[in-house]
Formats: C-alpha cells, sequence, structure tokens
C-alpha cells in the first residue's frame, strides 16, 4: 500500500506537468511562429513481486510477476508542423513554406533560428538600414552576415522574391535584386534544438548543425512568402481534449493515493 501511494503521486506529478505543458500551448495560440509542445511519458523501473518458480520442484514459471513504480516525463518533443499563413501589411513580414528557419545574431553573437518572419528595419550604425526581428536581433544573409541596405534604399519599397532575393525598384519601376538574399538554414533533427523562448531555437549535438539552403542542393529548398506571417500550429481542439484526458489522469491517481490511505487506516486499526 505504502508503493501504491508513491506510484500514484509519480502519476500527478507526471500529469502535473502535461497540464504544465498543454497551457503553454494554449497561452500561445496567437504568438507568430510558435510551434506545438507534444509531451511523452515512460514507465518506471518494475519491482520482482515474486521468485521465478513458487513451486517445491524448481519449475520455470511461464510468466513473471512483477509490479510497475509509476511514470515520468521521458520528453517534450515540439511538432514543427507549418502553421497557417495570415496576410500582413508590412512589407517585411514573411512567411517561410517548408522546413526552413530564418536565423538571427542574438546579443552573445551567437546565432539562433526562427520561424516567426516578423522583422523591421531598423537603423544601423553606418547610418544604413538593417533588417532585424522585434527584440532587434540583425537578420542573417546566405553568409551568415547582417542584412544592412544602403541608406540610399528606402525600405518600404524593398521586395523580396520566394528565393529570399531582395530587390529595388529601377528607374522603370521593376525590381532589381540588389546582390543581397535572406539566409534560410534546415536541420536533419529539429526536434533535437535548444529552445531558447521568443520562438527562438539553438543548435545542439543532437540537432546537428545549420544546413545553409543556399549552397545545399540534397535538401527541398524552402520558399518566403513576403507579406504573410506564419500563425502557431496549436489545435485548440486537441489541446482541449488533451486536458481533459489529463485532469481524468490526475483524477484516477488521486483516487488511488485516497483509497491506499484508507487501507492503510483500516490495517492500522486492526491493531485496536
Amino acid at each position: 500500500m505504502v508503493r501504491s501511494l508513491w506510484t500514484a503521486a509519480t502519476g500527478m506529478l507526471a500529469q502535473q506537468t502535461s497540464l504544465d505543458n498543454i497551457a503553454n500551448n494554449l497561452a500561445n495560440v496567437n504568438t507568430t511562429g510558435y510551434k506545438t509542445q507534444e509531451i511523452e511519458f515512460k514507465n518506471l523501473l518494475y519491482q520482482e513481486f515474486q521468485t521465478k518458480t513458487t513451486s517445491a520442484n524448481g519449475e520455470t514459471k511461464p510468466s513473471s510477476a512483477q509490479v510497475g513504480l509509476g511514470t515520468r516525463v521521458s520528453s517534450i518533443n515540439t511538432n514543427f508542423r507549418q502553421g497557417s499563413f495570415f496576410a500582413n501589411d508590412n512589407p517585411t513580414s514573411f512567411a517561410i513554406g517548408g522546413s526552413g528557419f530564418f536565423a538571427v545574431r542574438g546579443e552573445n553573437g551567437n546565432a539562433y533560428y526562427t520561424r516567426n518572419g516578423n522583422f523591421k528595419f531598423t537603423l544601423a550604425a553606418n547610418g544604413g538600414n538593417m533588417l532585424a526581428d522585434t527584440d532587434g536581433h540583425p537578420v542573417l544573409d546566405v553568409k551568415g552576415e547582417p542584412i544592412i541596405l544602403d541608406a540610399k534604399y528606402m525600405p518600404d519599397k524593398v521586395t523580396v522574391t520566394k528565393d529570399g532575393d531582395i530587390c529595388y525598384p529601377d528607374e522603370k519601376n521593376n525590381p532589381q535584386p540588389i546582390g543581397v538574399r535572406i539566409g534560410i538554414w534546415q536541420f536533419n533533427n529539429p526536434n533535437g534544438m535548444y529552445r531558447e523562448g521568443d520562438t527562438l531555437f539553438s543548435t545542439t549535438a543532437a540537432s546537428g548543425p545549420a544546413i545553409n539552403e543556399y549552397n545545399n542542393n540534397n535538401i527541398i529548398k524552402s520558399t518566403i512568402n513576403q507579406g504573410y506571417l506564419e500563425g502557431s500550429n496549436v489545435n485548440v481542439a486537441d489541446e482541449m481534449v488533451n486536458m481533459i484526458t489529463t485532469q481524468r489522469a490526475y483524477e484516477l491517481n488521486s483516487r488511488a493515493i485516497t483509497t491506499s490511505d484508507t487501507m492503510l487506516e483500516q490495517a492500522n486499526n486492526l491493531r485496536r
């Protein structure tokens, strides 16, 4: 009965973590570029309840007698399913079609990767216009360098092709590439990336190094859609169903603790 108390307690802790994860998904249902997280459980070690044989002659039993010791969270995986595209009037709003990621440079000089293409032009140190995210991190080009346009280019006239080439109208008002392309990167195992927050991810040994789409022809290239933003891929209906399931599982584990407590109380009363 003491074992059942601890086993049910592990179930309650695991379901509480599951509810925390569901709440986080629902809280980010309107976050641009957010990717939903899915929780997975695994059972704990098993304890041998009986020996291999229960007869005097030592015959081997056809099946073992083991009792489980509960559950725990084994992983919280990120679902990188593409979200819906929403039109945006900002000319520096971009949505990626495919498996790619934008890259931005953090304050520590490291590159971080995101699906959130809500960018703005900001004033650069040399007086030009630098493409940056809403936190001021510079967006990187295919060479891994910040995208800084000369001051002669007016930001509201800049257009971007599906390949990420930045264009500016010529004398005849026809967009022409200016020799700068927005960088797009992919990963062999995006689930292995480390979530930094603010829809930013960093590379790890599990994710592998970032693969530059520009100079790699062995991958399916992504496309950049100007004037659109990728919405969150959270499915509210699924999350609500998961919430109900989690609540019921939590109640069952709490009922197991209550039942174990009642049985212990009855066992103690036998001494009276």
